[in-house]
């Protein structure tokens, strides 16, 4: 609705709301074919309206009320660490964690399945014993869900269901109440600001101190997913309350597929929270390695795409002594120890139930996928199936990294390691072996990696703005979760619970994401949204652990692009102090609506207000990226960018440019020196990109980087030159 034609007479929008519903109800009185219009929830927040159950007809009729807008039909959202924080070098002497004192005070809304309250990562040990004067959130009570379940921690919990009652209107509710059934709130709730848990581990497996990345920020959960369904309605409901209960940063692992922006009730919703200073962080999804299959491309938050951590599990052990680390998550620590290792043609093709059942119990089982085509998954199957004493299988797959792998006493080993195993098996006439369970190995390389699962870029609600943003460790990560559901197996019969589990997913990633930029709005209350998202994303690596570019697990012969992975991995240290940000303020991103020929009604869906203007329409907004197409046919390109930088060192610098060029395409920059004579100058230079020879590369891609001359800071943004076909 438009709030410029708020009635007077009403005291509240609510009231407002409510009068034009019952006007309705009213004029459908006494027709009972028609289910009478119910409405769900007001929005004062996020946006100005309202959601409801209206027949066509009776939307129709809200159509001719004073003050309409645009009406939209409710849509299904998608949703897509004892280790993490040290592979982010947040355990440094010095850095983010010192410089914000853990997070401290900052709350962090999570807009996800709930929360499970008594999980030791919830506990307030420690926390400062008042909440913030800002907080105006509440501890709302429920089915297994009382108000003493909240604490200095978890300082909030509210749940939105109105929406999926109206979608499913004879359902009933599994746990009504912001209790998690589904542990996805629970994990990545943990995940961003978890308190310090001493032991936690999955069955063994990355045992350690879990904590969150922020482990002294508040935490208040937003239940909208629910076992039952997951509507926008609902979604943009615990966003609205978010922003009034007074949250420092939205942490959201959902996203809405193929919806336009004034249509998305994330992009709505964050562009109020932007407004008043508050960054929506987000999941890319999980649809890679396809390009174009990112959501939450929105040009005012921040996207996250997930990678893999250097932490693998389990050993296989030779019996001349050789240790190889390699990859089982069988949840118990299973005696396989000495055994023959067996080792041939026959029974090492792994692909016969029958043959196997004959040597099951007589040692460890090589199988090696060069003796037959059988995926490795078939193998494991038929392993499973013969109750072997322990197998060693061979991949090099990538998947390995992103799923878990122990159903059965078994270990999988890289292609590399296996030459040695089988020479080893091949040169002895009594070879053994012992498989070790409940091991964890850090340091492996290379990582990160881009995961194969996380969606690509470009995005499909607007491909002008660089998305995924940045990458964060999304594969593998242990964090709390409901200890009431399944999460391993042993053969098919015996399945187990955990308080702490392994997930994989840009749900994972993006909970990192948010609680680096909760350190950092501790760190810089005054920065705006737009400047921690630049600080994010100007100081985010694009090298692994080896010092070499980052590679594209979805495409394992390749380096990975930025429409992978964004600008790199998130260096939360460097975030700090990133020498210039790239600002933007509401009224830009205004601009850049105006230039997509969004109607007026469609921009005051998103923005709620008419205090904008459409005068200077660009789609040149103020972003620490570039991203330019080209024509398949004539592969033309001359593209035009104008960026403004913000000094936020502490006096005058001088930077020079350096850019590594895209294939194909010559940038130039000009000036190619900026020289800030004192903190918080700005200045602004231009980019230019132009085709310059035909080369086979679809796409094409390099940076720009500003180089402090006394090496303080490099400030670096990423640039991709693709297709138009990829849009």
């Amino acid at each position: 609705m438009d709030e410029s034609l708020f009635p007077r007479v009403f005291k509240t929008h609510h009231d407002w709301f409510e009068s034009t519903i019952d006007s309705i109800k009213s004029a459908t009185l006494g027709d009972s074919s028609k289910q009478s219009p119910k409405l769900l929830y007001t929005y004062n927040h996020a946006m100005y309206g309202f959601s409801a159950v209206l027949s066509s007809k009776e939307l129709e009729a809200v159509k001719n009320y004073h003050g309409f807008v645009a009406a939209y039909a409710d849509r299904s959202a998608t949703i897509d660490t004892t280790h993490t924080f040290e592979f982010l070098s947040l355990d440094s002497s010095s850095g983010l964690w010192h410089a914000s004192n853990f997070g401290e005070d900052v709350i962090v809304g999570v807009i996800d399945s709930g929360v499970w309250p008594e999980s030791e990562s919830f506990k307030d040990d420690g926390m400062t014993k008042t909440t913030p004067n800002k907080w105006k959130g509440t501890c709302e009570e429920g089915q297994d869900f009382n108000t003493s379940m909240c604490n200095f921690k978890l300082i909030g919990a509210r749940y939105f269901n109105k929406g999926v009652i109206a979608a499913n209107p004879n359902v009933t509710l599994s746990m009504n109440s912001a209790r998690d059934t589904e542990g996805h709130g629970t994990h990545t709730s943990s995940t961003v600001a978890g308190n310090y848990v001493s032991g936690a581990s999955f069955f063994g497996y990355a045992k350690g101190v879990a904590r969150g990345i922020a482990p002294k920020a508040r935490l208040a959960m937003y239940k909208v997913v629910w076992e039952e369904g997951r509507v926008a309605a609902d979604v943009l409901a615990g966003m609205d309350q978010a922003i009034a209960d007074g949250v420092d940063v939205i942490s959201i692992s959902m996203g809405f597929d193929d919806v336009p922006l004034y249509e998305d009730p994330i992009a709505i919703a964050s562009f109020a929270a932007m407004e008043k200073g508050v960054l929506v962080s987000s999941s890319a999804g999980n649809y890679g390695p396809d390009f174009g299959s990112l959501h939450n491309g929105i040009p005012w938050l921040l996207t996250v795409a997930a990678g893999t951590i250097d932490r693998t599990f389990g050993a296989l052990v030779l019996g001349n002594g050789q240790t190889i680390a390699g990859w089982t998550l069988f949840p118990a620590n299973a005696i396989v120890e000495n055994l023959p290792l067996i080792y041939n043609k026959n029974i090492s093709a792994c692909n016969s139930v029958k043959v196997l059942s004959k040597v099951a119990t007589h040692g460890i089982i090589l199988c090696d996928t060069k003796l037959d085509t059988v995926f490795m998954s078939k193998q494991m199957w038929f392993a499973d199936k013969a109750s072997l004493l322990g197998a060693v299988f061979i991949s090099d797959s990538p998947l390995l990294d992103d799923t878990g792998i122990g159903r059965s006493p078994s270990i999988v080993i890289s292609a590399q390691d296996a030459q040695s195993v089988i020479k080893y098996a091949k040169s002895q006439k009594k070879p053994t072996a012992s498989i070790k369970f409940q091991q964890t190995f850090v340091g492996i390389k290379p990582a990160p990696a881009a995961a194969s699962y996380s969606s690509r870029g470009p995005s499909p609600s607007y491909p002008g703005v660089l998305k995924p943003d940045i990458m964060a460790p999304g594969s593998n990560v242990l964090a709390a979760f409901n200890p009431h559901l399944e999460t391993a197996t042993i053969s098919t019969n015996v399945i187990l619970p955990s308080d702490y589990n392994l997930l994989s997913g840009t749900s994972m990633a993006c909970p990192h994401a948010s609680g680096v930029v909760a350190l950092l709005k501790a760190a810089h209350p005054q920065w705006s949204a737009a400047a921690i998202r630049s600080a994010l994303v100007t100081t985010a690596s694009p090298l692994d652990n080896t010092q070499n570019p980052i590679r594209d697990y979805g495409y394992p012969s390749q380096y990975a692009s930025p429409l992978s992975i964004g600008a790199g991995q998130i260096y939360p240290n460097k975030t700090l102090d990133p020498g210039l940000i790239y600002d933007a303020t509401p009224q830009d991103y205004v601009n850049l609506l105006c230039a997509l020929n969004y109607t007026k009604k469609q921009i005051l869906t998103i923005t709620r207000s008419t205090s904008y203007n459409c005068f200077k329409p660009s789609f040149d907004l103020n972003y620490p990226s570039f991203i330019a197409f080209y024509n398949n046919k004539t592969r033309s390109v001359f593209h035009q960018f104008r960026r403004t930088v913000t000094n936020v060192g502490n006096g005058p610098a001088t930077y020079r440019a350096k850019v590594t060029q895209p294939k194909s395409f010559v940038v130039t920059v000009s000036p190619e020196t900026l020289s800030f004579r004192y903190k918080n100058e700005k200045l602004s230079y231009n980019v230019i990109i132009k085709y310059k020879k035909y080369k086979k590369e679809n796409i094409s891609f390099g940076d720009l980087v500003w180089i402090e001359d006394s090496g303080a800071h490099s400030v670096r943004s990423p640039i991709v030159v693709a297709p138009s076909g990829l849009v």
